[in-house]
């Protein structure tokens, strides 16, 4: 479903462009959403230890 009339089916092309990292992903909606700059660290911080700790 496309919120904008007449953008049904119109596709992006993305070929070449290698998707985000995870907390480079993580961090551009945290931004988005207006969180701070401390709520930020913590949330990479809590992801980066969750990754670590489950090698991987």
């Amino acid at each position: 479903m496309s919120y904008l009339p007449g953008t049904e089916g119109v596709s992006v092309a993305t070929e070449g462009v290698p998707a985000p990292r995870l907390l480079d992903e993580v961090r551009r909606r945290l931004r988005l959403k207006h969180y701070s700059l401390r709520t930020e660290q913590a949330y990479i911080g809590w992801i980066r230890r969750f990754i670590l700790g489950n090698g991987k």
